[in-house]
């Protein structure tokens, strides 16, 4: 008798596959394995050592049910993404508290639905259900919530909570504690949660992995049916649609799909112009997963072949991206790579002619490539798609994933490495994730209205060469990379250059060997195009 082989696992199961041989024949048999829960005790205890404190009471509030004004249609269900870290719940109308000193993680959950709400909307989870979602200490009854908070503020204890509005106003309490003002703190726990979520934990890393999984195939979807393609709009419900079949049902963001010039344009949603005539399309898209983001962009030749001027840009954005990656690792600025990217960027335009009349030198400190590339290379990735960080919800210290203005970022940057304390950056660090997405546009307005009308960039930029550009509208290329202890892994596996070429024009032989086929027979133009969406 053989000796038994190892288990087969499968990320679609709950099983481990077992092949044993006995008596020359193979058996096989299900072992039923533990459904992985979501850390929610183990996110709580790194929200802890970043708060740095031995008492109180962690208070977070998830979304709760709301209506749209006017109307009994409730308002579409998105929980908030610092109750989900420490829960892992996707229900409304919960609540989760983390007493400090206990190491004690109760969530708070309604009622169970009775009487006619059943009928419409069926039972809420029950507490066996959420149990094996999540690693709590307790679930309790979310009326019994205030009682709770009251007694910690009665013996003295902080509250912390993230933003004022959180506040609990215990409705149904006459006897307010006198001490309510001072109970409060709503001002550390926020960077406490943002330290702890930069640092992904197994279980999101995972999340994230099976995210850009379906992403991948939803792309790869797109290229194969891209031949049958007349409109942006088609391009949009090829994506979402293999995405939902893989139970995946929301995006991170909203879907890109622009063609043409519409791919100069960053956040371009309107997604519903015509492909025919057109060079290039920008598709950025990724879908959330346990609502763990992906962000992967790719840009492609609807022809299935690339113009000219589209192959010069699209591999001087493949360089700015390989150089961009190669610099990911423990330790790494991120604003010297992001200036890396834009030294790659100079250099192609340079070469192209796109830019000129100056040195590599006099370029780069003007910001000259800010016309081409005028956004940042890259953000932290997560619970939000622009996920949180030490110092603000980009990779670049800005408060709140905002600056002033978004113009200034250039030169910004170039002031923080020559002159500002390491305490503003964040560092590359093991567990982190980030999207590296640099792009080259050619939008008229931003280049006719904004560049060339400022005298310090416009005296650099070829003005003649820009005509032969502007079809191609934009290339944009990005990937999702995990800062490893020894460098980095990225987590895109969606196809892209040679190998995206390769789907495209692989399924547009089929498609015309079958069309021939087809015409030979005379089937009608309408069944030809049954089954477009694979």
């Amino acid at each position: 008798m053989g000796s038994p082989k190892p288990a087969e696992t499968d990320a679609h199961t709950d099983f481990d596959l077992v092949n044993e041989a006995e008596h020359d024949a193979v058996v096989v048999t299900l072992k039923s394995r533990p459904k992985e829960k979501y850390p929610a005790k183990l996110h709580a205890r790194k929200v802890l050592q970043n708060l740095n404190v031995a008492s109180g009471l962690i208070y977070l509030p998830g979304t709760p049910s709301l209506y749209y004004e006017d109307s009994d249609q409730e308002i579409f269900f998105r929980q908030r993404r610092y109750f989900y870290y420490l829960t892992g719940l996707n229900f409304p109308d919960c609540a989760v508290t983390y007493d400090i000193k206990r190491d004690k993680l109760i969530v708070w959950i309604p009622p169970q639905n009775t009487g006619r709400t059943v009928i419409y909307n069926g039972f809420n989870p029950t507490k066996e259900e959420i149990t094996a979602i999540a690693d709590f200490s307790d679930i309790k009854d979310i009326s019994d919530l205030d009682d709770y908070i009251i007694k910690f503020i009665d013996y003295g204890r902080k509250i912390y909570i993230l933003h004022k509005n959180q506040q609990p106003t215990f409705p149904n309490h006459q006897f307010i504690p006198p001490n309510m003002d001072n109970a409060y703190d709503s001002s550390t726990l926020i960077k406490a949660m943002d330290a702890a979520r930069v640092i992904k934990s197994p279980y999101e890393i995972k999340a994230i992995r099976k995210a850009n999984a379906i992403t991948m195939q939803a792309h790869v979807n797109v290229l194969r049916g891209l031949h049958n393609f007349e409109n942006e709009a088609e391009i949009e419900a090829v994506f979402l649609a293999t995405c939902i079949s893989e139970q995946a049902k929301q995006q991170a963001y909203g879907i890109i799909a622009g063609s043409g010039e519409n791919a100069s344009t960053l956040h371009y949603g309107a997604n519903n112009e015509q492909l025919n005539g057109r060079q290039l399309v920008c598709l950025d898209a990724g879908c959330e997963w346990k609502n763990y983001a992906s962000d992967v962009t790719r840009t492609f030749p609807i022809s299935g072949k690339w113009t000219k001027e589209a192959k010069e840009i699209y591999d001087i954005v493949a360089e700015m991206q390989d150089e961009c990656i190669a610099m990911c690792k423990p330790g790494g600025n991120y604003f010297a790579i992001h200036m890396r990217a834009h030294e790659v960027a100079i250099k192609g335009l340079s070469k192209l002619g796109l830019i000129h009349n100056g040195t590599m030198i006099e370029y780069y400190w003007a910001g000259v490539s800010r016309a081409f590339f005028p956004h940042g290379l890259g953000h932290y990735m997560g619970l939000e798609v622009h996920d949180v960080g030490k110092h603000g919800a980009l990779l670049y210290g800005a408060e709140n994933g905002r600056r002033s203005d978004a113009s200034k970022l250039y030169h910004d940057i170039l002031r923080e490495m020559l002159g500002s304390s390491e305490e503003t950056q964040d560092l590359l660090e093991p567990g982190m994730i980030i999207t590296v997405e640099p792009g080259i546009y050619f939008n008229k307005y931003a280049l006719e209205e904004v560049y060339l009308k400022d005298q310090a960039i416009a005296k650099f930029i070829n003005k003649d060469a820009l005509a032969k550009y502007y079809p191609v509208g934009g290339v944009r290329i990005e990937d999702d990379i995990l800062i490893t202890e020894d460098g980095y892994e990225n987590l895109t596996t969606t196809p892209k250059g040679d190998e995206a070429l390769k789907i495209i024009n692989e399924w547009k032989e089929n498609k015309d060997e079958k069309e021939a086929l087809e015409d030979s027979v005379q089937i009608e133009v309408a069944e030809r195009k049954r089954g477009w969406l694979w």
